[in-house]
């Protein structure tokens, strides 16, 4: 490993343990959900209700997808795909007016997928110089790099894909490594490719199990290294050295698949499995290295969770929003229970976002609900969007994001 490779990761390390200030000061939003996956955003003046005549611009796309956009100043970048998955794009808009910069595709083989799965699920992820995507059929799972022009830099196939449910996990940048979860049903490995080239730094195969569409975050590690955070059924929850693979911890297999992503919340990172749209199972596991095995589990929790959507950790608060519309928050570091409400008529697949103390997420059925994080449950907005949306909101560059299945809206943060 190259020397100014390990200062670099080192640097990040190290920024790791202000993870949440960055995350909620960022103006980017790089990967999903935002920084490290937190959700969290300190943008002033996001509406909590508004109408149609209030978005900056809305686009609609010729095709479809489920991913949710990232922004890095003014580009911003979103994926779809034709009906079957035969062609993929990738597309970059002007974050402040919508108008499409270009838009790149690359051709499949047509392939199944879950119901509420699309072609095009993996959101993005990118670091200011290239754009990372993932997308997959029967035989190929094909990782690729872009630059802002639309060029494609570099393209790696690692292999044949689930058959049943399709692919949705997300690609994270961890310095100079771009980190691709594989497991699934057939041969399954996490992977750290480098960024720049798309050659393979480090590979660790996993037993094979029930296709996981968790993305993984970072935490600080011993040592000036990151621990890298993974889920799956088959693994359980698995700390890696994010420079080596090396695994640091792991705990025993999940009971079901993993969907929603890992959270961290007051030095305990929350996992959740379920199936049949239904959260079955939350574990909440001490993430502190060079402790027993025995002593990593904090609590336990196995009623009214989230399967799909990831958790939002809001200070002292845990907020899960259930895929039927059951709302549960829960105080931290205890678990103990502070509230829970039915959403009415409200069914979720994409996951929540954090705004200056505010939860934004869209429903199966074409609503943005605008909720407050806090001990007590206020529902702040409900806002009709026209169209189904199984996304996650986005914010950046003074806007909020919302994605539909083929349309994408941004609504402009009132002057304060």
């Amino acid at each position: 490993m190259n020397k100014s490779f390990s200062c670099q990761m080192a640097i990040v390390c190290v920024v790791l343990a202000g993870a949440a200030v960055t995350s909620m000061a960022a103006d980017n939003w790089t990967r999903f959900r935002g920084e490290n996956g937190t959700g969290l955003s300190n943008l002033k003046g996001v509406p909590v209700t508004w109408t149609d005549s209030d978005y900056a611009w809305t686009v609609e796309f010729e095709n479809v997808g489920h991913s949710a956009p990232i922004i890095w100043e003014k580009s911003l970048f979103v994926t779809t795909s034709t009906e079957g998955g035969g062609k993929r794009f990738l597309h970059c808009l002007n974050a402040d007016t919508g108008r499409e910069n270009w838009v790149q595709s690359m051709t499949f083989n047509e392939s199944p997928k879950h119901l509420k799965n699309s072609w095009a699920s993996s959101t993005p992820a990118t670091d200011g110089k290239y754009v990372y995507t993932i997308f997959a059929d029967l035989e190929s799972h094909v990782v690729s790099a872009w630059d802002f022009t639309g060029k494609q830099v570099w393209t790696r196939n690692l292999g044949a894909f689930d058959k049943d449910h399709g692919q949705g996990v997300s690609p994270v940048v961890a310095g100079d490594l771009l980190i691709v979860p594989n497991d699934q049903k057939g041969p399954s490995s996490m992977v750290a490719l480098d960024k720049n080239n798309g050659e393979i730094v480090w590979s660790v195969e996993r037993p094979s199990g029930q296709t996981s569409f968790s993305t993984p975050m970072l935490i600080p590690g011993d040592g000036g290294s990151a621990q890298l955070i993974c889920l799956s059924e088959s693994s359980g929850m698995t700390s890696f050295d994010v420079l080596t693979g090396k695994v640091n911890w792991q705990t025993v297999a999940m009971p079901l698949r993993t969907v929603a992503s890992p959270v961290e919340s007051k030095g305990l990172i929350i996992a959740t499995c379920g199936k049949a749209g239904s959260g079955q199972y939350l574990m909440a596991v001490n993430a502190a290295e060079g402790i027993p095995a025995e002593s990593r589990l904090a609590f336990e929790r196995k009623v009214m969770l989230p399967y799909v959507p990831t958790p939002i950790a809001y200070n002292d608060l845990l907020l899960m929003w259930g895929d039927s519309g059951i709302m549960v928050c829960l105080e931290m570091p205890s678990g103990r229970e502070l509230w829970k409400e039915r959403l009415a008529g409200a069914a979720f697949s994409g996951s929540p976002i954090c705004i200056d103390g505010n939860m934004y997420c869209m429903t199966e059925g074409g609503e943005a609900i605008v909720v407050k994080a806090s001990r007590e449950f206020e529902l702040l907005g409900r806002v009709p969007l026209g169209q189904s949306s199984h996304s996650t909101p986005a914010v950046a560059n003074d806007h909020l994001y919302l994605r539909t299945y083929n349309k994408l809206m941004a609504l402009k943060a009132k002057p304060q």
